[in-house]
């Protein structure tokens, strides 16, 4: 007798090949291969998505696979043969989900989302700007053009998700609720897309320059008297801790900014956006406790102290 636990993961390994939707996808496959994608490749987040109710968690994996697809365009392993016309390519794919018409099977789940939420076309578009900003250059000069990177690849996640979280509506049964307006922390979710990404950036420093790449902005760099051949040969003294000291207190700035819109989100969703954020955070003190050497060393947080995180960010999203 077969395995069926077998049988439907492989059923959904089937699913994952089909370029062309040869097999068609239910909706129900969709998502669970979105489930199982997110799951492997992205544990910490899966983590926070496992606190949200079940539509939400879906809609939020069906995101998070798209993301994960264009950012592959650049950074995966057919990377070398991307071009700007396979980007222009996959922002027809993109336009062809919204209009309804999935082309793979992961596809089936975002449509299903778009139907559900109101999320809208351009974050998107903006993601897949910031993958030609990779496929262009290798250097950011200043952090205004990193943070416009940031915002496009990460940023723009913030809105796509918030589509999904929903935001807190007012007690109109209290008088002085009655002409408050429901906030939408729209900077705010863009704070932690960036938060997350210049994380990303502080923690993948030695790989990127195994690459070819800088993210760190070339004018902090000469601050600190520290020069691209330093980087590139992975050397760790004062200098590189000072540099990484400066970037890692302005990456908190954005979780500390990311944090204040919080209580104005959905009730359902806060708790699993807290968990996120203080999770995703902790990867800057890992990178501390390494004592700054990202070059030899990946930060990453325990699972121990990942489950100590849950109670602690339950509490701030009932009271703050």
């Amino acid at each position: 007798m077969a395995d069926s636990s077998g049988l439907k993961k492989k059923r959904m390994l089937q699913l994952s090949k089909s370029p062309c939707m040869r097999t068609p996808a239910t909706r129900s496959d969709s998502y669970e291969l979105c489930r199982q994608i997110t799951a492997q490749y992205a544990k910490t987040f899966y983590l926070g998505t496992q606190l949200m109710p079940l539509a939400k968690r879906q809609a939020i994996w069906a995101i998070y696979v798209w993301c994960r697809r264009t950012d592959e365009l650049v950074d995966g392993p057919m990377a070398s043969s991307t071009t700007l016309e396979t980007l222009d390519h996959w922002e027809e794919q993109l336009e062809s989900i919204f209009a309804g018409h999935p082309i793979e099977p992961v596809d089936v789940a975002l449509v299903d989302t778009l139907g559900r939420f109101p999320l809208d076309i351009q974050p998107f578009r903006d993601m897949i700007a910031g993958q030609r900003m990779d496929l262009s250059r290798n250097r950011y000069n200043t952090f205004d053009e990193l943070n416009l990177y940031c915002y496009r690849v990460a940023g723009t996640v913030g809105l796509m998700s918030l589509a999904v979280m929903g935001t807190a509506e007012p007690d109109l049964s209290v008088p002085w609720n009655r002409d408050q307006s429901i906030y939408y922390p729209k900077e705010e979710a863009i704070a932690l897309g960036i938060a997350n990404q210049l994380t990303n950036i502080l923690r993948d420093v030695g790989e990127d320059a195994r690459r070819g790449r800088i993210y760190l902005p070339l004018d902090d760099l000469a601050l600190f008297n520290y020069t691209e051949a330093d980087l590139l040969n992975g050397k760790v003294d004062e200098r590189w801790r000072e540099l990484m000291r400066f970037q890692i207190q302005r990456a908190r700035k954005f979780y500390t900014l990311a944090e204040e819109g919080i209580a104005a989100l959905h009730p359902d969703i806060r708790w699993p956006v807290w968990t996120a954020l203080m999770l995703y955070r902790q990867i800057l003190d890992e990178i501390e406790r390494n004592e700054y050497d990202v070059f030899n060393q990946r930060a990453y947080v325990p699972t121990w102290k990942k489950m100590m995180c849950l109670p602690l960010a339950q509490l701030r999203a009932r009271v703050l």
